[in-house]
């Protein structure tokens, strides 16, 4: 019977039956990181620890030499100013004073007790520093790093038994300044990112060609050969994957030459067994029956073919699969026995094999005709829905049948599996699904089996949208 208005409207409490429960969709989504990343953030993490360790054991291998080395500046010039001093003509020492602080930075001033005195901040260098200045000029010189509010390296020495400052800039003393350290690590930073990136493409990408390669043959697509090139371990899994390809190719070749062979065999020895039993002697019953069993082989040899056959990626073109599902639910209305609820939004398309895509429709359709009647149950109830979800092609078509134990819905995915028990039918060769499964998948598309809360079987069908 053809849809009425009241028929192509679904229930609201339907929709939500079909529709996946709010616990799936409330799922976690694990962060799963790329054998990429995984290996740059290693490399990345690897040197870094590498450059801090380095960093480390220069400062604790340098730090003995470099204050000997400050050391003996400072008392260089303690002593060459307090000579200078010592020996220069009093008049003179005025300008040679202002010689010192002028070009050299050195600038002397007179100890008093009342001097504000900071001291010096504590380092691993600065003890190290002041005990062998101490050993030169004595035990009793003072450091300083601030004397009256001026900041600078102050250390005390004495004239003629006299106590001075002598005040250097803090440059002399101070290590490279930490904004010019971090303008050398985060410059060294970004030199050892992008080469722990390259060398992580690098060893990666033949993985990765790999891996798309192997997609490609999961969805039924033709990859080009891998380059046979590179370390030998890359060359000899490309080598055999390569081998791997031309063996599946020759082996769907010859599985469809046979089939179609047998095919061929068998379709003759049928039509011929029709016209014998046309024109055979026959009850009207018994003629029915033989008519129906060779029907049935004919049907069967239908779906072997249909299973073996391959997908045509070039034959795919853009589908409105909103119209593809009216028209068959318009077709499944017309049988007697089955009555049909759509919810389908306009303009939902796709990209595929129109023929085949109405096939598959056609199948699951006929499929929850056959198997889906409720108990006691004269005409079966079909609901279907498609809509965009998710970035993809939702389509869902339910009836109200018995449904399938969960335990078995993988199985039934499988060729040649049937579960006559828990939908109550023996017909069929058990090719239904697999041949639905085969083309969705070819379609870069997935299918998923799900039972209602009340009764029914639900076949889910997710493509990408075009």
């Amino acid at each position: 019977m053809s849809l009425s208005p009241r028929d192509s409207r679904v229930d609201p409490a339907v929709t939500n039956s079909l529709h996946r429960p709010d616990n799936n969709q409330a799922r976690l989504v694990w962060f799963r990181s790329g054998l990429f990343w995984r290996t740059f953030v290693l490399l990345a993490f690897l040197i870094m620890i590498s450059m801090a360790a380095w960093v480390a054991s220069l400062r604790m291998v340098e730090r003995e030499p470099r204050a000997e080395q400050l050391a003996n500046q400072i008392i260089s010039v303690v002593t060459i100013t307090r000579a200078a001093l010592t020996h220069s003509a009093p008049d003179l020492r005025i300008e040679l004073l202002f010689d010192l602080a002028s070009n050299e930075g050195i600038r002397v001033y007179p100890l008093e007790d009342d001097d504000l005195i900071v001291p010096p901040r504590d380092s691993t260098l600065m003890p190290l520093l002041q005990n062998r200045i101490r050993n030169k000029l004595g035990p009793d010189t003072r450091f300083a790093r601030k004397v009256n509010d001026v900041a600078g390296f102050w250390v005390s020495f004495k004239i003629d038994g006299d106590d001075y400052w002598l005040m250097l800039d803090r440059d002399r003393i101070d290590r490279t300044p930490g904004i010019q350290w971090l303008g050398w690590a985060a410059v060294t930073a970004l030199l050892a990112l992008l080469g722990a990136g390259f060398i992580s493409r690098l060893i990666n990408q033949p993985l990765a060609r790999l891996s798309a390669a192997a997609r490609a043959i999961a969805k039924g697509q033709q990859p080009d050969p891998l380059p046979e090139r590179g370390p030998l371990e890359v060359r000899e899994a490309n080598q055999s994957f390569n081998h791997m390809v031309d063996d599946l190719n020759r082996i769907e070749s010859d599985r469809a030459v046979i089939l179609a062979g047998i095919s061929h065999d068998l379709r003759t020895p049928i039509s011929r067994m029709l016209l014998e039993v046309e024109m055979a002697r026959l009850s009207d019953e018994a003629r029915t029956g033989m008519q129906s069993d060779l029907a049935q082989m004919d049907g069967i040899i239908g779906q072997f073919l249909d299973y073996a056959k391959p997908t045509d990626t070039a034959s795919f073109v853009q589908i409105d699969l909103s119209q593809l599902l009216e028209l068959a639910a318009q077709e499944a209305g017309r049988l007697p026995d089955v009555r049909v609820s759509t919810h389908l939004d306009a303009g939902v398309t796709a990209m595929g094999n129109p023929i085949e895509l109405k096939r598959v429709i056609n199948n699951v359709i006929e499929n929850a005709r056959r198997y889906g009647r409720t108990d006691n149950g004269e005409v079966t109830d079909i609901d279907i829905i498609c809509c965009i979800e998710g970035g993809k092609v939702l389509i869902e078509i339910g009836d109200h049948g018995e449904g399938i134990p969960e335990s078995e819905m993988d199985r039934l995915r499988r060729p040649f599996t049937r579960l006559d028990v828990a939908r109550g039918q023996a017909n069929g060769s058990g090719l239904g699904l697999a041949i639905v499964e085969r083309v969705i998948r070819r379609h870069s598309g997935k299918l998923h089996l799900r039972n209602r809360h009340d009764h029914g079987l639900i076949i889910e069908i997710t493509l990408p949208v075009a």
